[in-house]
């Protein structure tokens, strides 16, 4: 069984750092997880990310493994863990926020969701059982129930049908995994997702219905989708007030580097977000003295090293000028270094974190770095 031992606690703020425990190892929390779509983080060696990187759990997602290899494949290869060669915890989403993406191309009923293939149009069903059949197909440590994300804006009335919705799926959800095994020889964790939008009476009613199905550890889904910063920290601690101390609390798909420290202050124990790799991709670098634009004109004749003082051993090796030139030239190589580069920065920032926590100074470093992280440089 997946477990969790609180280790530290900010008396200041409700951060805390903690272990969890997994079939394929432990994870220091606060933590990031690098988001690994098609089993792979895009650009980045499993080597990288264990050794430069230092990523303790990566992500799968569900919708684009079902569509591509196909379950058939993975379960031939012994899971996912086998076929890209990753040692580690992987968690995998259930599919829920890929049909919330695909608003034009699908249709939720009480039994599930019709969709369509965003790669060639064929129709599909996903329902809580096969979403959970299918995560165990791929061989996760950690499985997410299947929900529906609301958009935002969303109205209240919209809102609380699909809360309901999620609580009745989360019921089946567990029905499945209780009823079935592990197909790897490892155990699976389910993981139920907090719903509501940005309504308080919403999200106090979801939090403490996922409490009550008491799994090894709850998430908050549906933020993080447009609402504004502060609505979504509201709602996080309202949430975290409510879900159990004693089990870790991840939430979904969050976020800037700053969105991550406060809600690291408010009792969230996980993160996951395509941020630093998608940015990088783009020329966006973020350090712990803020954000670089690597396009910028500044950057053309600038030979001093990415970031000399950083945590990338990768970034100290190359310059900004060599960088700027390779991104600019649209090669690999670049899009590579700033994928390491950013997803380095954000594993260091969650363990400076869990440091701080540990020595009793959370609070005024987190008050401190959420200035300096969003910073232009």
């Amino acid at each position: 069984m997946l477990t969790f031992a609180i280790q530290h606690e900010d008396t200041l703020s409700g951060a805390r750092a903690g272990l969890i425990t997994t079939g394929h190892g432990n994870i220091e929390t606060p933590i990031f997880m690098p988001v690994g779509t098609l089993g792979t983080v895009k650009g980045v060696l499993q080597r990288d990310l264990e050794q430069e990187v230092h990523a303790q759990v990566i992500l799968g997602n569900t919708y684009h493994l079902y569509l591509r290899p196909g379950t058939d494949v993975l379960k031939k290869a012994g899971g996912l863990h086998r076929f890209n060669g990753w040692n580690h915890p992987i968690l995998t989403d259930s599919g829920g926020y890929q049909v919330y993406s695909l608003s034009n191309n699908r249709k939720i009923k009480e039994e599930g969701v019709t969709f369509q293939s965003h790669i060639d149009g064929s129709r599909h069903f996903f329902s809580p059982e096969n979403a959970m059949e299918i995560q165990r197909a791929i061989g996760a440590d950690i499985i997410m129930a299947f929900d529906e994300c609301t958009p935002y804006p969303c109205d209240y009335k919209y809102a609380r049908a699909s809360m309901e919705l999620t609580h009745r799926w989360l019921g089946r959800c567990c029905s499945y995994i209780d009823g079935t095994e592990p197909l790897y020889g490892y155990p699976q964790a389910l993981f139920p997702i907090v719903q509501g939008s940005v309504y308080k009476d919403l999200r106090t009613a979801s939090a403490e219905t996922i409490a009550s199905f008491d799994r090894e550890a709850n998430a908050i889904g549906g933020l993080s989708v447009g609402e504004p910063a502060p609505e979504m920290y509201e709602m996080t601690e309202l949430v975290c007030g409510i879900l159990p101390r004693e089990k870790p609390r991840y939430l979904m798909g969050v976020g800037t580097p700053e969105n991550i420290l406060e809600c690291i202050a408010l009792g969230v124990d996980m993160f996951d977000c395509v941020l630093p790799t998608r940015n990088a991709r783009h020329g966006l670098l973020y350090t712990a003295n803020g954000v670089i634009n690597i396009k910028n004109l500044k950057w053309k004749d600038d030979f001093s090293p990415i970031d000399e003082d950083g945590p990338c051993p990768t970034s100290r090796y190359y310059s900004k000028a060599y960088l700027r030139h390779l991104i600019h030239s649209k090669e690999l190589l670049g899009m590579q270094i700033a994928s390491l580069h950013n997803l380095s920065f954000y594993l260091w920032l969650v363990g400076e974190a869990r440091r701080h926590i540990r020595e009793g100074d959370f609070l005024s470093w987190k008050n401190r770095m959420v200035k300096e992280v969003q910073r232009r440089l």
